[in-house]
């Protein structure tokens, strides 16, 4: 039994004049929406990876800024995302709003941003997230939480006495965008769906 074949998408439209000429100033709008309705939600989304063979990897992270130029995420450098990034730059990320019953996806080309950058944020972050960042090989098996566990306390009592330093493999990604696109769940599965593709001559959105 489909549970879901029953569902209408109700909420809302979208048409093209009610689209911004600017795919950032669009995701702005709908992000604050979505904020305003589910901010838990708000900056969750897939990312989507493939190694140099092609071979793709998809998982959830927090969006922690974003602006005219990309899209910001932090992880470990030694984790599977890192080391496909490394392989292949190409990535994708989607943006599940289902209160909203919205979409948005958004691709392009993703780089390491400064370690200034990363610095500044760490240093934002709670201390007991800071510490963990230093505790987890990302990626990588371990035999028990209990060892997890142990080197976390392991590294409460090394930085217990000033600050955390930022670990050198642990830092931002920004991805710079090359196609958006918007979608809103509609009645009898006739959803809208508008994309922003970039000029490559113009560099503007089309």
């Amino acid at each position: 039994m489909n549970i879901f074949e029953s569902h209408q998408y109700l909420q809302s439209k979208l048409e093209r004049k009610m689209l911004d000429e600017n795919p950032f100033s669009q995701f702005q709008k709908w992000y604050k929406e979505t904020e305003a309705t589910s901010p838990k939600a708000a900056n969750a989304m897939s990312l989507a990876t493939a190694s140099a063979s092609g071979f793709p990897s998809v998982r959830i992270v927090l969006l922690k800024h974003f602006d005219e130029k990309g899209f910001v995420f932090y992880t470990n450098y030694t984790s599977q995302k890192a080391k496909e990034i490394e392989e292949n730059p190409q990535v994708e990320i989607l943006f599940p709003w289902l209160d909203m019953e919205r979409q948005v996806r958004i691709a392009g080309r993703v780089e390491r941003i400064s370690a200034a950058e990363s610095f500044k944020y760490f240093t934002s972050r709670p201390k007991e997230s800071q510490i963990g960042a230093w505790c987890s090989n990302q990626s990588s098996p371990v035999s028990s939480r209990s060892l997890l566990l142990q080197k976390l306390e392991e590294m409460k009592n090394k930085f217990k006495d000033g600050k955390i330093p930022i670990p050198d493999f642990w830092g931002g990604y920004k991805i710079f965008p090359e196609r958006f696109e918007f979608w809103q769940g509609r009645k009898n599965r006739l959803h809208d769906r508008f994309q922003y593709r970039k000029n490559e001559e113009s560099r503007g959105w089309e």
